[in-house]
């Protein structure tokens, strides 16, 4: 909507006041019908619209609240009153639906606000219905590399907010990325990593900084989390650089899907050489918190679930193993595997077998819903749902595991020595293969 943009919060209307010299042909047209020349404010085109991205979801759009959009013809434009001038674009977007899961946050919201404004470099403001302070909260460094203006409520606030131009709705690409293709500028996925790098640096070194000061406090105690690597040593004679271990990280579940063999994998990891830390974010869990260690780590492994969004906070070239439990095999290979690909992560895909997963002692040997997953999650969501998301839990083979955590060992032990390597004659980390 270009022009005379307007809100009116209480009858959840968005108008468009269109002068009367655009409007000829409407002119006309009234002329022919009787209309009186002195009608004010002559509705010439209405809409409506549910400002969410998940369109294809008939039950959750019917959730969302609806806009009205309106365009009038301003015959008596001197009498519409602006509480709130601005003069940059508005865009509107709802933060209802599954606003309260993580993935569907960064997939349904925060990825596709970065895709529709990213291009007005902060000069835009952000009008949201269904507003909730925690949401700004909890992406308030986000949105700071967004926009250069608090955002509105749009229900909330009951003035007339005043814009030249208002975009309502927001484009989404596919899950979890940027298509170069459609951006202006050509963005991708890892400009808006970038972005991530940006509006976590302060929080994050604010939380070094704290951490410094009270490793000056205790001395003798160094606090958790740390900044100081551990490195492994190498004799001091020989005046050989010290190689440093590379970082694993466990997203750790709770409920479904949990790994209940997680202390035996924390072992495995470390004998291997990990430095070996494990995550249980929640909704609570403030995500530069998260970010910063993720970002300092060289290699997460999750079972899949939500939590799997928080690739997002890895470095390209880092490696991304996904536990892919019975009858999840498309969700996880749809919504994570190829998305942390498109973001230059090193992704390995670990689909368990029957055997490792609790539906094993459940079912019979025999039963389609260990032997053949698919043709229960063919059935429909409820199915899947009840039987592979809730109803199970994995106990991972460690020998069969163990391979492909050597090969995550391999590769960033070798990445992160490379300089090392170089001088003591070790190969290059190309590849996982």
């Amino acid at each position: 909507m270009k022009g005379d943009v307007r809100t009116h919060s209480a009858s959840s209307s968005v108008f468009l006041y269109s002068p009367k010299q655009t409007s000829g042909l409407v002119d006309l047209f009234s002329s022919f019908l009787g209309v009186a020349e002195d009608h004010a404010d002559e509705e010439l085109q209405h809409e409506k619209i549910r400002p969410y991205t998940r369109k294809w979801e008939s039950n959750t759009m019917e959730t969302i609240d609806e806009l009205d959009l309106v365009v009038r013809k301003d015959i008596a434009g001197a009498r519409h009153q602006c509480d709130v001038w601005h003069n940059v674009t508005a865009v509107f977007f709802s933060t209802g639906g599954y606003t309260g899961n993580v993935y569907h946050e960064f997939n349904d919201g925060i990825l596709p606000l970065y895709i529709t404004s990213q291009h007005f470099n902060k000069e835009v403001v952000f009008v949201i219905l269904e507003y909730h302070n925690w949401w700004i909260t909890k992406y308030g460094e986000i949105l700071s590399h967004l926009t250069n203006y608090p955002p509105i409520d749009f229900s909330g606030d009951k003035r007339t907010h005043c814009f030249p131009e208002a975009i309502v709705g927001l484009n989404i690409h596919d899950e979890l990325t940027v298509d170069p293709s459609l951006m202006k500028g050509k963005k991708s996925i890892l400009d808006f990593r970038h972005l991530l790098d940006r509006a976590y640096w302060k929080r994050v070194n604010g939380l070094i900084q704290d951490e410094e000061r009270e490793m000056q406090l205790k001395p003798n105690q160094p606090p958790s989390g740390s900044v100081q690597e551990p490195r492994m040593k190498i004799n001091k004679q020989d005046q050989k650089p010290q190689l440093k271990k590379p970082k694993l990280v466990i997203l750790s579940r709770g409920g479904s899907r949990a790994l209940v063999n997680e202390d035996c994998l924390v072992k495995m990891a470390e004998e291997m050489g990990f430095k070996v830390e494990v995550l249980s974010p929640d909704r609570t869990t403030e995500l530069a918190k998260i970010y910063r260690v993720l970002n300092s780590s060289e290699v997460m492994i999750g079972v899949h679930g939500a939590a799997m969004t928080h690739f997002l906070f890895l470095k390209p070239g880092s490696v991304f193993i996904q536990v892919v439990p019975l009858g999840t095999d498309w969700a996880a290979e749809t919504y994570y595997g190829e998305p942390a690909r498109k973001l230059g992560l090193k992704y390995i895909g670990y689909e368990i077998l029957p055997r490792e997963s609790s539906l094993y002692g459940e079912y019979d040997k025999a039963d389609p819903v260990l032997t053949n997953p698919k043709s229960v999650t063919e059935k429909g969501w409820e199915y899947t749902k009840k039987i592979y998301l809730d109803g199970q839990n994995v106990s991972l083979d460690m020998t069969r595991f163990r391979k492909r955590l050597s090969k995550a060992y391999d590769y960033s032990f070798t990445k992160i020595n490379w300089h090392s390597n170089l001088l003591l004659n070790l190969p290059s980390a190309d590849s996982l293969d």
